[in-house]
């Protein structure tokens, strides 16, 4: 995408806005992207800063992977400069690390947002934190080197990024249970059958492919959008008859809306 204005640029992050599209990008290429509490507080700000025009948010990484995850440094006994080691927190009372864990997940909320729809453009490596930030998004594009995997549990861990859901919602949980108990790559062939990836491109059409699936999500008018993503976000916890009244209450604002009467 072209013609961005920077919003935030740091931490790893850069946040670019171009009318109703923004583009988060993920900056550390060297690193494989990978990720840090000031990263995670970086996206954090930068669902905070978007502005009210957005409607689309495609979320990207520089370089060959979208993310290779959590950066192991994070366990070493020095840790990050300025930042408690995760070895230190895990020390500490019970709910100061609760509170913590709950800060870092921040990052990965916002983006199911009813007023947004948000696409991960994922290639390359995406493992553990990436994975699951590649989870966080509504939709997601994978080129065909992309390479998931969940490897926290092989570290003695657990996903705890807001993964878990979206997975099984995804895959089901038996196919759940084993690419978490394994951490085992899912390649593209596999992210596309079984719904991991609404959709896989080469790697160099990645970008444009991204691009052209904002173009189409903005086509339809917002407000029927943002509606029709809240109907579908809450099917799965509603009872069939639920869902039939969610339905008619949610047609009820559409047609009053489109006749002009304010409720």
């Amino acid at each position: 995408m072209t013609s961005h204005d920077s919003v935030l640029d740091k931490d790893g992050v850069r946040l670019t806005v171009d009318d109703a599209v923004a583009t988060v990008t993920l900056t550390n290429p060297a690193k494989r992207n990978a990720q840090s509490p000031a990263l995670w507080r970086a996206l954090t700000e930068a669902g905070r800063a978007l502005p009210g025009s957005v409607r689309v948010v495609v979320l990207r990484g520089e370089g060959k992977s979208f993310s290779a995850g959590l950066d192991r440094q994070a366990f070493t006994p020095e840790g990050f400069d300025g930042e408690p080691s995760f070895l230190d927190m895990a020390r500490g009372p019970q709910d100061e690390l609760d509170a913590t864990i709950a800060a870092y997940q921040e990052a990965f909320t916002w983006w199911r947002r009813n007023d947004l729809v948000s696409i991960a453009a994922v290639q390359g490596h995406a493992i553990g934190a990436g994975f699951q930030l590649a989870l966080a998004c509504d939709l997601r594009i994978a080129a065909d080197d992309v390479q998931f995997a969940m490897r926290e549990t092989s570290l003695g861990l657990v996903p705890d990024l807001t993964g878990t859901h979206p997975l099984v919602n995804l895959v089901g949980y038996a196919r759940a249970l084993e690419i978490c108990a394994t951490g085992r790559f899912v390649h593209a062939d596999e992210a596309e059958r079984t719904g991991l990836a609404n959709l896989v491109v080469p790697a160099d059409q990645l970008d444009a492919a991204a691009q052209d699936l904002a173009a189409a999500l903005l086509a339809a008018p917002r407000d029927a959008v943002v509606e029709t993503k809240a109907l579908l976000a809450g099917a799965a916890s509603r009872t069939y008859e639920e869902q039939r009244s969610a339905e008619r209450a949610a047609q009820g604002r559409r047609l009053r809306d489109l006749a002009g009467i304010s409720d």
